[in-house]
């Protein structure tokens, strides 16, 4: 345990008691309110320790929340990890994902303020609780959205789907940089492996009120615009022309015959952010772009009246808009 520990980040002012005890003590921030989220990612489902390196799979586990948090406008502060470990896991693997994951944890100073650990006899999990601010009023949800409100969207998408597959072509450890805005296929496997969360622009977005509803894309940009609408009770209509498809995934999809805009829509694993904008608060975006002007923002769309109606344009048709990644599958008894 000792040696986990020194790998991880020093905790923040605000942790009076951290790792090493029984459970962490926080001081409460006042004039704000405190935002939990949790996510796990499984070996099998989400990663594959043969094309994983163990510093992008605890990166990844930090980030996927740290997504989460952003989506919802909060800063965040701290983290609780929880390892579920194979017994034929090397202890030099662990260490590898507990830095990668403090790495990213350093840059966003986010304290790792406790957690667990325990041996399995099934697959490697990774289990995350993280916590963060945000201001009286200022956080997002997905129910904010009116109808007339555009859709706008961070970064590109379908890079890290088409990532994944580039992987499972080989199954080995992708020979490749792992830098994001490396471009083709470089930058769609990065993508998938050391996920970027937009945790500068969501805070921005919240506090500078420019959106009315936020959601992460981790389930691809199909689902969150179809969650978004539910929970605001509308419609949404998305332009195909305009969607910022990841150039390399776009020509890896062509040259497989597959359609890249279907695959970009429906992809999961982006963790980009989806925001609903009004109409009228371009003043207040632009405000923002000022401040946070990486990753660019891209309008796809507006949130319609009618609920029924989840659309794509494309080349004068309405299609259907597809689902985005399914966790489970009905089946009937």
């Amino acid at each position: 345990m000792a040696r986990l520990l020194a790998r991880l980040p020093r905790p923040s002012a605000q942790v009076l008691v951290g790792p090493g005890d029984d459970a962490a003590v926080l001081a409460p921030v006042r004039n704000e309110r405190l935002v939990v989220t949790t996510d796990a990612v499984v070996e099998g489902v989400h990663f594959s320790r043969a094309t994983f390196a163990p510093a992008d799979i605890g990166h990844k586990a930090l980030a996927v929340n740290l997504s989460d948090l952003a989506a919802m406008a909060a800063t965040p502060q701290w983290a609780l990890l929880s390892l579920v470990l194979p017994g034929d896991m090397a202890v030099s693997d662990v260490e590898g994902l507990v830095e990668g994951l403090a790495a990213l944890a350093t840059r966003y100073n986010v304290s790792v303020i406790g957690g667990n650990i325990t041996r399995t006899t099934g697959p490697l999990v990774v289990d995350v609780t993280a916590g963060g601010t945000v201001a009286s009023r200022k956080w997002l949800t997905r129910a904010g959205a009116n109808p007339g409100d555009e859709i706008w969207v961070s970064g590109t998408i379908g890079g890290a789907v088409a990532g994944l597959e580039m992987m499972r072509e080989t199954d080995t450890m992708p020979p490749v940089p792992r830098s994001l805005g490396e471009g083709g296929t470089p930058g769609c496997i990065a993508r998938q492996l050391r996920p970027e969360p937009r945790v500068r622009l969501g805070v921005a977005m919240g506090r500078g009120r420019a959106a009315r509803a936020a959601m992460d894309l981790s389930d691809g940009l199909a689902d969150a615009v179809r969650q978004v609408a539910a929970a605001s009770g509308c419609g949404a209509r998305i332009d195909a022309a305009a969607l910022p498809i990841e150039p390399g995934a776009a020509e890896w999809w062509q040259a497989r015959g597959v359609d890249p805009i279907r695959a970009a829509i429906a992809g999961g694993e982006e963790y980009e952010l989806l925001f609903a904008v009004p109409k009228r608060g371009g003043g207040r975006l632009r405000n923002v772009r000022r401040h946070v002007a990486d990753p660019v923002l891209t309008r796809v769309g507006v949130f319609t009246k009618d609920a029924t109606a989840l659309v794509v344009e494309r080349d004068g048709r309405d299609e259907a808009l597809p689902d985005g990644y399914r966790h489970f599958t009905e089946r009937s008894e």
